[in-house]
């Protein structure tokens, strides 16, 4: 049993809510430092904020919840909370806003953070619902986590040279793996009512009967995308949902976002560095169209998120759902490429002390991955804390992504968390693994 469950004492939750707070805030500190101002305040693309933006955000978000809600405060800064509110602002707009300035972002970021540091030292880890388990610290550390890799995300946009720099991930398998797995078909424990710092949409647990299926290995690789392409995948109307064939038609869509040909080699553009696409690694920046077309071309399909879930946590020697595909453990550099260690994902394959019980690996880490399921609640679903969370996004419109990319931190990744976005997506650090049913043998 690790301090994540709901046996840790109030020492060490505090301790487990201060490193998630001070190791989001290093990586804060890190996205937004390694530009000039005039790029903090610049917009690289109108699907994302300016940095600025997220950073102020950040330590709103940070007194709302913390300074306001659990320490039952007076606002430190009322007058910006409109400027900050990601609801009343489209991310297009937000440069046209009277935003604070990067040092002036900065100090109030900070200023936040020291009297909730205060305000942590003295918590009472009961009672309340934000309290019980420390839930609101959990909660506004993966609020910056998930602003992180929006950050990240915004610096994959951005023209100009790296500023950004990791080491490789670990070299891929020396043997071959099997194409798929066999799940075998049966009823598992979905979702959580008992992870300390899970979100609403990913509760209460419950029993799903999913039938037996199939589903790869590794993520689909951009080797096996290049065969799609070559085949003329992008010019074959019959691969594609009318809504994806109108969007690449439209935007002239014939490879993943970052793509370009060169004669007769691909290359992509990461972080600033333009290479030879890897064709070892997991595609990336694909729009769930485009994962579903490639499934349709490959005569499978895309994996529904009970699915992915049951490969990723089902046991079938215990009957249990474990935490994680590995156990129960938190994350560590042997299971998972997680954390920004790496600005890429690792060739598939990668990670065997993180694989699934069942034998399937990088289900957590490299990339999101794009399921066939709608952004629905699960039965019993209870908004908390507040509904613009989940519930507004719940519905057809938005499609499910679980696993987590490389730029994901473990304090907001498990085997319970619940992605989702627009289909038509391509700027987010996403790929794809695809399935079919088991009944077709």
């Amino acid at each position: 049993m690790t301090e994540t469950r709901t046996d840790a004492g109030p020492e060490a939750l505090r301790r487990r809510a201060v490193a998630a707070l001070t190791a989001a805030r290093e990586r804060t500190a890190l996205l937004t430092s390694c530009v000039e101002d005039g790029e903090l305040t610049a917009q690289h693309s109108p699907l994302m904020s300016p940095l600025v933006w997220d950073l102020a955000h950040i330590g709103n978000q940070e007194e709302l919840w913390l300074w306001r809600a659990v320490a039952g405060r007076e606002a430190l800064r009322p007058e910006i909370d409109s400027l900050y509110d990601a609801f009343e602002h489209p991310r297009a707009t937000r440069p046209s806003l009277p935003l604070l300035a990067p040092g002036e972002a900065r100090t109030y970021a900070a200023d936040v953070r020291l009297r909730v540091l205060d305000v942590l030292e003295r918590a009472e880890f009961d009672g309340r619902p934000l309290l019980r388990d420390a839930f609101a610290f959990g909660l506004v550390a993966q609020h910056e986590q998930q602003h992180d890799e929006t950050m990240l995300i915004t610096h994959q946009l951005r023209k100009g040279p790296a500023v950004l720099t990791a080491p490789p991930p670990p070299a891929g398998p020396r043997d071959p793996l099997p194409a798929e797995v066999l799940v075998p078909g049966g009823p598992f424990t979905m979702g959580t009512s008992d992870e300390p710092w899970a979100l609403d949409n990913e509760r209460p647990a419950h029993i799903r009967d999913v039938p037996a299926f199939h589903i790869d290995t590794v993520p689909v690789t951009n080797g096996a995308y290049l065969a799609f392409i070559a085949d003329g995948g992008y010019e074959e109307r019959r691969w594609w949902r009318p809504e994806g064939w109108a969007q690449i038609r439209e935007h002239g869509i014939a490879a993943p976002l970052f793509w370009r040909r060169d004669g007769a080699q691909w290359l992509r553009r990461r972080f600033g560095v333009t290479e030879p696409v890897p064709e070892d690694e997991p595609v990336l920046h694909v729009s769930w169209y485009e994962a579903d077309a490639y499934a349709r071309w490959a005569g499978r399909r895309l994996p529904t998120e009970a699915e992915w879930e049951k490969a990723a946590r089902h046991d079938p020697a215990s009957g249990r759902s474990r935490r994680y595909p590995w156990g129960d453990a938190d994350p560590r550099p042997e299971h998972a490429n997680l954390g920004q260690r790496h600005l890429r994902p690792a060739p598939a394959g990668s990670y065997p002390e993180g694989a699934s019980p069942l034998g399937v690996r990088q289900l957590i880490g490299d990339v999101w991955e794009w399921t066939a399921s709608d952004f629905l609640p699960y039965p019993g679903f209870t908004v908390f804390p507040y509904k613009e969370y989940s519930e507004v996004f719940f519905g057809p419109d938005h499609k499910v992504l679980r696993g987590g990319s490389f730029g994901v931190d473990p304090v907001a990744c498990r085997g319970t968390f619940r992605n989702w976005d627009l289909p038509v997506r391509r700027q987010i650090f996403a790929g794809f693994r695809t399935a079919r049913s088991a009944e077709l043998d």
